[in-house]
């Protein structure tokens, strides 16, 4: 059978789907590099909620869905931009997800960090009517939050701290009282203003380069309590450059969803672990790429994840933000959970040419364990457009 599927033209094509899955078992952890995916979450698609309501989860599917990340080897990031954070998921919902996952991720033996923000700090009609102190503070008590609950911290930006601080030395202060008190070495998060417009200017300075020295400040002042940085500037030239001026025993992970399969192949000066967003979808065929990686062979590494690069630079085209809702149709088109709603709403904050694109990319990877399960709902979600069979 075919499908009838849209172009950006508002034409209908003809696809034929494919109809054998790649062949991808659960696999141990990996020996050459540390892969993170950041996991997206489940909506809860009976809670009576409006959009700007407080998340409802499913968390039967969302946590289902990181025991699926563990058994391929990979380490899950939580809380993260992936979980709509900051874009449905408030501090609340993040705190008990963090919670959850973190108790899931010790009964199963799987890695885990979570992310810190300063999310419970709200802006007001003229902005943030809040000093260093009180963003401190809110990263404090995030902090505590995730250690607490024994997982790894990741610091992320802070729209507050990008809207208040008056220049580099303020992030200086900050990061470093921060760093100073972090229980374990954590993962310092650089966010592009491309997943969150907010965050432009981070680090105190539109000029990247600039910001890159403030960034670097940071790191060398303290060493000892970075475990590595995670570059999500969608720039593969910056990130290498960066990644070679890091001290010793800092890594780099990429969160370049362009370029991921050159960041983390490296070259004769060092190479990028990874913490990212399409690994969410990738997670099977991503592992076992990085499994040929850890026998030696780059060539086939590159084999293997090169043709998914496609699909990524799809599902993360501009607005770059909206990239989790490819994300989520994909989960749901794979079987991970039993239908296309999302926190939010924001099943809707893509077209359906970006999605009807999103599934045949997804198709010709072989990415779904059950093809005609993935037609199937396709099929559905078409009708539901007024796509005629």
């Amino acid at each position: 059978m075919t499908l009838r599927l849209p172009d950006t033209e508002g034409r209908l094509r003809t696809y034929t789907p494919r109809r054998t899955p790649l062949a991808l078992t659960p696999g141990t952890p990996f020996t050459s590099r540390t892969v993170f995916a950041a996991a997206h979450v489940v909506a809860d698609p009976y809670a009576d909620v409006s959009p700007d309501a407080p998340a409802a989860l499913d968390w039967d599917a969302t946590l289902a869905f990181r025991r699926h990340l563990w058994a391929h080897g990979l380490a899950v990031a939580e809380a993260m931009d992936t979980a709509q954070r900051g874009m449905g998921l408030d501090w609340a919902g993040a705190a008990e997800l963090i919670r959850r996952s973190a108790a899931e991720a010790r009964a199963v033996g799987g890695r885990i960090a979570c992310g810190v923000g300063t999310d419970q700090l709200h802006p007001t009609e003229i902005g943030y009517p809040y000093g260093l102190d009180a963003i401190r503070a809110a990263y404090e008590e995030q902090l505590a939050v995730v250690e607490d609950s024994g997982a790894q911290a990741i610091l992320m930006a802070s729209r507050a701290l990008a809207a208040v601080a008056r220049g580099p030395e303020d992030y200086l202060d900050v990061y470093g009282r921060l760093l100073r008190q972090a229980a374990e070495p954590v993962v310092l998060h650089w966010l592009g203003p491309m997943f969150d417009p907010a965050l432009e200017g981070y680090w105190g300075s539109t000029d990247l380069d600039a910001a890159t020295r403030t960034f670097l400040d940071v790191v060398a002042a303290h060493p000892d309590k970075v475990d590595g940085v995670k570059i999500s500037l969608l720039d593969a030239r910056r990130e290498t450059e960066l990644r070679r001026r890091l001290p010793d025993g800092v890594r780099c992970y990429t969160g370049d969803d362009f370029h991921y399969p050159e960041l983390i192949a490296g070259d004769d000066h060092g190479f990028s672990h990874a913490l990212l967003g399409v690994f969410d979808p990738l997670g099977p065929l991503a592992a076992e790429a990085v499994r040929v990686l850890d026998a030696g062979d780059v060539k086939g590494f590159r084999e293997l994840l090169d043709p998914t690069v496609q699909l990524s630079r799809h599902l993360f085209r501009t607005p770059t933000r909206f990239y989790k809702t490819g994300v989520v149709l994909l989960a749901w088109l794979a079987g991970h959970q039993e239908h296309f709603a999302m926190v939010g709403g924001l099943q809707s904050a893509r077209s359906l040419p970006h999605l009807a694109t999103a599934y045949e990319l997804a198709d010709g990877l072989g990415l779904f364990p059950d093809p005609e399960r993935a037609e199937t709902r396709m099929r559905t979600l078409l009708t539901l457009y007024g796509v005629s069979p």
